[in-house]
């Protein structure tokens, strides 16, 4: 029942976040809160006018120097979203800053746990049932790596398996992070459509990676974990793997309905005759589950030759069957660490894999953190160094393809790596140095 004048009085008070948090009241409070002349004064406060204007009271007169004329032949909420565009526009300047300075031991970017600090990024899942309703699972926990972190949600009030649709993953932020960092939790937030999954017939369709007394594991790509419980049938838990390169970029820049395009490759000069093939590639491979590690190495000086394409893959050897110096352990049992508020167990032999391979100038050329697991091979050990089951373990997408062979020793209980492989697209090399192979 108070008069519009009166309210628009008070909302003048307010500043950005409180603006924008007031006008999801009602109908009436959003377009008194999207007021035109309140957000004037606000973005000439916080955006400096190009020009200067002399006067005796320069406040007022920096807000006439906007235009009274401006003012009044803008639509209602054109300085709200001007000022909005512009403080976005200068989040997305400041990601590109932090993602600058790179790390000589990865080549990506080195203040990713600071750029999350920073801008209070956060990661949700939504799960969009039948009936086309939402549930947003907030609360997360983080594990990082050299190359990756990962996520992990867990509820007490998951809707059933069977009533699902879709699963959306997000990164959240403040939509005004300068402003909003002694805010709550309930002020305006932003979201970027990271990836969008398909759960119906999830049972069927998706990889079963393993299990133990409690869950069963199902691999979704691109990086993502879901845990059933075997009883039920319903989520015990979710986790994804997501990689430092593009991870602020995919995590901030999108849009709530559009997954983040990634930048573009511009092809290199380079001058060498495709038939000199590829060389001076280094890999950084981490394999871990939870909060163990199972192998942290750089590969460096990787090469094949233009004889080396087969099936329209270039292939790159890491560790070869033939040269057992280079062979090498897997430290600790191999397994996934998963936990809830009540429960928590291990599954033997999933893992997540992180890849990190670098061109000759240093840039990441292939990356990728997903979900894998060590199957028992079909093909009998030839190795007379080793004693013991031959295992298998791999990953593949559009890009490339990546091959363990494992041997698993009896007395000493670990698996030793003695074949690794990467299998690079021919696509996404003539594409990347825009030759002809």
């Amino acid at each position: 029942s108070m008069p519009s004048e009166m309210l628009l009085k008070i909302f003048s008070y307010l500043d950005a976040v409180s603006l924008l948090c007031v006008g999801c009241v009602n109908k009436h409070f959003y377009h008194l809160a999207s007021d035109n002349g309140i957000w004037l004064k606000i973005y000439s406060n916080c955006f400096q006018p190009k020009r200067t204007v002399w006067g005796s009271n320069s406040e007022q007169t920096e807000a006439v120097s906007l235009g009274c004329t401006a003012l009044h032949s803008r639509k209602p909420g054109y300085w709200k979203k001007e000022y909005i565009f512009k403080q976005i526009a200068a989040v997305k300047a400041r990601v590109m800053q932090l993602v600058k300075p790179v790390d000589p031991y990865t080549g990506l970017p080195c203040r990713n746990r600071e750029a999350i600090k920073v801008f209070d990024l956060s990661w949700i899942i939504v799960l969009k049932d039948k009936n086309g309703k939402e549930h947003i699972i907030e609360k997360a926990n983080l594990s990082f790596k050299d190359t990756s972190v990962t996520i992990l949600w867990h509820s007490t009030s998951w809707p059933r398996l069977d009533i699902l649709s879709t699963l959306k993953l997000f990164g959240v932020m403040p939509l005004l992070p300068d402003q909003s960092r002694a805010a709550n939790k309930d002020g305006p937030r932003q979201r970027s459509l990271i990836a969008e999954y398909h759960l119906s017939k999830l049972t069927e369709s998706s990889v079963t990676l393993g299990a133990d007394k409690l869950v069963q594991l199902f691999n979704l790509n691109p990086g993502l974990l879901i845990g059933l419980w075997k009883d039920k049938n319903e989520i015990a838990f979710v986790t994804a793997s997501l990689h430092y390169h593009q991870l602020l970029e995919r995590s901030i820049l999108g849009s709530a309905t559009v997954e983040y395009t990634l930048s573009p490759h511009k092809p290199i000069l380079d001058d060498i005759d495709p038939e000199y093939g590829l060389h001076n590639y280094n890999l950084h491979l981490d394999m871990h589950g939870g909060n163990c590690t199972f192998l942290c190495g750089t590969f460096k000086n990787l090469f094949c030759r233009r004889d080396d394409i087969e099936n329209e893959y270039l292939r790159l050897t890491v560790v070869s069957l033939k040269d057992n110096t280079k062979h090498l352990p897997l430290t600790g049992t191999v397994g996934f660490s998963w936990e809830t508020d009540v429960f928590k167990g291990n599954v033997k032999g999933c893992y997540v894999m992180d890849v990190t391979l670098l061109d000759e100038t240093g840039k990441p050329f292939w990356c990728f953190s997903a979900p894998a697991s060590i199957r028992l091979s079909s093909r009998a050990s030839s190795l007379f160094d080793y004693m013991g089951h031959m295992y298998t373990t791999d990953y593949a997408d559009s890009e490339g393809k990546i091959c363990f062979e494992l041997v698993w020793l009896e007395e000493t209980k670990e698996y030793f790596i003695v074949n690794l492989v990467l299998y690079i697209s021919i696509k996404k090399v003539n594409k990347w140095y825009g030759t002809n192979y």
